[in-house]
């Protein structure tokens, strides 16, 4: 029953690869399958040519038929080299431009989903999801073409060949054919079990090496470098035990085939001599290409034994890559969806709710306006919600329940576009692309000139160390910015948000990774950047917030306290222990 059922799932999901990809490389398969067929005919003729070779050789004196065979031998190979070559090259364009179209197509569905998606799943996962997937379904593609076409007219024209020159040899040698079926079926339950777990230990080697890769100071400094490697190897290990178990039971198809083959050929070596049916005698050549066919059928009859084990293995691929492609997405826009208004709008949260899991609060009826063209600064324990806050303005998520308007318009009213353009973003965990710091500076805003990212640059300063470099602003700044210090990265996606100049701006602890110097001179830029625009700020030192229009005191998903920096001080709440325990001075030591 469960067997049946993953059948029935699989034939579906072949039906579909077959439709999406087959279609749009209708050209280059045709091509590939009447060079195919070309193929199919040459061998079959191969086979039937030996009879002719035989006979001339025998009758060596008719030396115009001697010489007609040899040409036919040279031009029927010479057919078969050129319809290789042809299948060869359109199979490889149509297979390469499937992964490539499977790839993108994986990509983009990925870019769709909100970040609760990327939270809840591995970067590895979605890793081979893109690259494995997308080779897996070219891989069914390609088989199944190659498996009907190439080898199946094979196999029946060699299969036509026997029956004309031996009716009854064939009979005998075909009662093999059923229990090498049944054989092959035993063995794709297994592979299917194999390749499930085989994708998953993949997914644990890369895993091992991106977080080697991201957390390598980490792995230094905890000195983890034992425990890493006996993860990789336990993965490794994983990986070559399953990849030796489906070899195993892909080579199982060949000594059955074997096997099946050598009693076939002696039965027919046997029968050769008695005359069952009181046929009439067989000439040499008959024999031959008789006994010829039959050996070349091996091969396309061994490829398509083979065959349903190598689509039973990327099936599981294949089921995994649509997996994600109709994975229904959370944050969509609006088919009516609008522009958001232009110019510093103010930003207000309306009873909203928010859960990142069913059991955990984060938000709790939180109702707030960020005034248009003015400063509002976060503050208050960490866990409150104050980075959910800016989430949420941003449509990471969409409220659990509840409004977020800018300019009175609800968000999941708004155009995509027109919100990514209204705001700018400076968190504290700064993420830089690999490329150079200009590309990295320029992603604020991609039709630029050099003169606006140097501005951008002085503006957040910046220029001064990336003048220091020998290739200045050409220079590579490695994954993740790896070859930058933490303040060098943080005052380029400082830059990058002044050159954005969007009407909203939003910072998580902008200045978090700066030394004391470098934090007076960003906070001078960023005095100058913030006027005029709704500005959010979430910041722990409240030396940066104390000029703020206003100052929202945020715990437990609630608005504890508000107002300007002298209110808050006079109230002697939660924000004047928080003021205190900064500023307080250090006792002098006995």
């Amino acid at each position: 029953m469960f067997e049946s059922t993953l059948d029935r799932l699989n034939s579906r999901l072949i039906v579909r690869l077959l439709r999406e990809n087959f279609r749009l490389q209708i050209r280059n398969y045709s091509i590939a399958m009447v060079a195919m067929v070309g193929i199919a005919a040459t061998t079959a003729l191969t086979a039937w040519i030996m009879k002719d070779i035989i006979d001339s050789m025998i009758e060596s004196g008719n030396r115009a038929q001697v010489f007609g065979v040899a040409a036919s031998v040279a031009l029927i190979f010479t057919i078969k080299g050129i319809a290789t070559y042809i299948q060869t090259v359109f199979l490889s364009r149509a297979g390469n431009s499937i992964v490539a179209a499977q790839q993108r197509r994986l990509y983009a569905a990925i870019l769709k989903h909100g970040v609760s998606f990327f939270n809840e799943r591995d970067s590895s996962d979605l890793l081979m999801r893109v690259t494995y997937s997308a080779q897996a379904a070219r891989t069914v593609v390609e088989t199944l073409v190659m498996g009907f076409v190439r080898d199946l007219l094979t196999l029946i024209g060699l299969i036509a060949v026997m029956i004309y020159q031996q009716p009854t040899l064939s009979l005998f040698s075909l009662v093999f054919g059923p229990v090498a079926l049944f054989g092959v079926r035993r063995i794709l339950v297994r592979v299917r079990e194999i390749m499930q777990a085989e994708m998953t230990s993949m997914a644990e080697i890369i895993k091992v090496i991106q977080e080697t890769a991201i957390g390598i100071r980490v792995v230094k400094a905890f000195a983890l470098e034992d425990r890493m490697n006996k993860r990789m190897h336990s993965a490794v290990a994983n990986v070559e035990d399953r990849a030796n178990a489906i070899a195993r039971l892909e080579a199982a198809t060949s000594p059955l085939m074997e096997t099946l083959s050598g009693f076939a050929i002696a039965a027919v070596v046997a029968l050769s001599v008695v005359n069952l049916f009181g046929e009439a005698a067989s000439t040499p050549g008959q024999l031959m290409s008789f006994v010829t066919a039959l050996l070349m059928a091996y091969e396309p009859a061994k490829r398509l034994a083979r065959m349903r084990v190598t689509i039973e293995a990327g099936m599981i691929g294949v089921g995994v890559m649509y997996e994600v492609v109709d994975m229904p997405v959370t944050l969509v826009e609006a088919d009516n969806a609008r522009d958001l208004p232009e110019g510093a709008s103010a930003v207000h949260l309306r009873d909203v709710h928010f859960e990142y899991r069913d059991d955990q609060a984060i938000l709790n009826g939180l109702d707030v306006v960020f005034p248009a063209g003015r400063t509002t600064a976060l503050v208050g324990p960490s866990g409150g919600g104050k980075s959910t806050i800016m989430n949420l303005i941003m449509r990471m998520y969409d409220p659990t329940s509840g409004r977020i308007e800018i300019g009175d318009m609800d968000l999941r009213e708004a155009t995509f576009a027109s919100l990514r353009e209204k705001i700018a973003f400076v968190g504290q965990d700064t993420f830089l692309f690999s490329g150079t710091i200009r590309q990295n500076i320029a992603l604020g805003k991609p039709e630029t000139t050099d003169d606006e990212i140097i501005a951008a640059a002085k503006a957040a300063h910046a220029h001064d160390f990336i003048s220091q470099f020998e290739d200045g602003y050409d220079t590579i700044v490695g994954e993740n910015g790896a070859s930058l210090s933490g303040g060098q990265r943080q005052r380029l996606a400082i830059a990058r948000a002044v050159l954005r100049d969007s009407p909203i701006l939003l910072m998580d602890e902008a200045t978090s990774a700066l030394d004391s110097e470098s934090e007076h001179l960003v906070k001078q830029a960023l005095d100058e950047l913030t006027k005029g625009r709704t500005t959010i700020v979430i910041a722990h030192r409240l030396s940066t917030i104390i000029n703020s229009d206003l100052i929202l005191v945020i715990k437990d998903g609630r608005v504890e306290e508000q107002g300007d920096l002298n209110t808050l001080l006079a109230q002697n709440g939660l924000f004047r222990r928080l003021y205190d325990r900064q500023y307080e001075k250090a006792e002098p030591r006995a």
